[in-house]
């Protein structure tokens, strides 16, 4: 049974939030971003062909909306323009720290490399369903979310945490969980 047009709109948003999050790093901003990417989808309904790939498809509209929308604001502030303040948060548990530390190393990342490690880790895309959403070669893909994992290790783990053995300790296990999803995404099933 396929699935109508307007079905697969509303089963795919919820990875369309998880990308514009991704993207926009502000919740406001990122259901902004899914709304004007629904929108879009919804007056170009006519131009997808049933039988294509619909998540990449839409995946695609929604970064095309969001590099829009950054070429007409041309204005950013750099985070390291802001004050400090803004920044931190009296976390109550450590687990809260460890997730700031994260979700700031997240957001020193390029943006290739955030999107491509978000969309491939936590939303368990396919390397090829990750090349098509960007736009680039498979190869491509693996490269950035191999830079972008290997670039949160060394700031997660490096000497800028020397001695914060849970940060270390969660950092090792988010790894762990990635490589095993990645793993199982390539390895054929057997039976």
């Amino acid at each position: 049974m396929t699935m109508s047009f307007h079905d697969q709109v509303i089963a795919i948003l919820p990875k369309l939030r998880v990308q514009a999050l991704a993207l926009t790093r502000n919740r406001a901003a990122a259901e902004d971003l899914v709304q004007d990417a629904v929108c879009n989808a919804l007056s170009a309904q006519d131009s997808f062909a049933p039988g294509t790939n619909f998540p990449a498809w839409m995946h695609r509209i929604l970064r095309n909306r969001f590099i829009s929308d950054l070429r007409k604001k041309r204005e950013t502030t750099d985070i390291d323009d802001m004050p400090a303040s803004f920044l931190s948060t009296n976390a109550a548990h450590e687990d809260r720290i460890v997730l700031k530390d994260l979700d700031a190393a997240l957001a020193r990342l390029p943006d290739d490399q955030r999107e491509a490690l978000v969309l491939g880790v936590l939303e368990g895309m396919s390397y090829q369903e990750l090349a098509d959403v960007a736009g680039c070669a498979v190869g491509t893909a693996k490269s950035r979310v191999f830079r972008a994992r290997r670039q949160l290790e060394a700031w997660m783990i490096g000497e800028e945490h020397v001695g914060k053995d849970r940060l270390k300790a969660k950092a090792s296990s988010l790894r762990q969980q990635s490589d095993r999803r990645l793993e199982e995404k390539t390895v054929p099933n057997r039976l």
